[in-house]
């Protein structure tokens, strides 16, 4: 899920693990069908039949991920993160399929460490255009930049990195202008996605009548 999630005023910054309960892309039957330098790839635990994990909260039934899995995403995160940051973008976890997905940018080291890492759980690995950390350097210095686009009247709700390295995701209230003023200013190749981003509204708790 992008960076760390973290809450700053009403700026809020994504992480980079995603998690899915629904199918997968398209794409996804065809491992190494997709363009990059190696392509994708996934772990021999992927050929083996799983079924999904559920968990029961309360009166409902919600998808789980089963803590061989889980445990997986962890080592692999970890790893991403510190020793394989340069080519580690992020992940999602997909509960349905009973899999993980992890996007970077193509590298051998780090495609051996998941294998080591992943034993028999699924780990689908497609190539990613950016790093965390090449990301990490865009999304800090939008939002150092936070006060000059105020006074441009540019209104920034959201910022965070993607989770498949596509790029910083830029939410604000004024998209037109972002689109053309940002890119103006970072420069074109300035990996940013811009979205019509509508205000952080703070939980609020209800009083009680009495």
């Amino acid at each position: 899920m992008l960076r760390d999630r973290l809450r700053l005023g009403p700026l809020l910054a994504l992480g980079v693990v995603l998690v899915i309960g629904s199918c997968g892309y398209p794409h996804d039957e065809a491992p190494g069908n997709r363009p990059g330098l190696t392509g994708g790839w996934r772990t021999a635990g992927c050929g083996l039949a799983r079924d999904p994990a559920n968990v029961a909260v309360g009166d409902l039934t919600l998808p789980a991920t089963p803590a061989e899995l889980d445990a997986a995403i962890g080592r692999i995160d970890h790893g991403g993160r510190g020793d394989f940051a340069g080519s580690y973008a992020g992940l999602e976890v997909d509960q349905k399929q009973v899999r993980a997905i992890v996007y970077r940018v193509p590298s051998e080291a780090f495609d051996d460490f998941i294998r080591r890492t992943a034993e028999n759980t699924c780990i689908v690995v497609r190539d990613a255009p950016h790093s965390m950390t090449d990301l990490a350097v865009w999304h800090d210095r939008v939002l150092a930049d936070l006060p000059f686009w105020t006074d441009r009247g540019i209104r920034i709700v959201t910022i965070g990195a993607r989770h498949d390295g596509s790029g910083v995701e830029i939410g604000t209230r004024d998209l037109d202008r972002a689109k053309l003023e940002l890119p103006a200013r970072y420069g074109s190749r300035a990996p940013l996605v811009f979205v019509n981003q509508a205000p952080v509204r703070p939980l609020t708790t209800a009083t009680p009548s009495g």
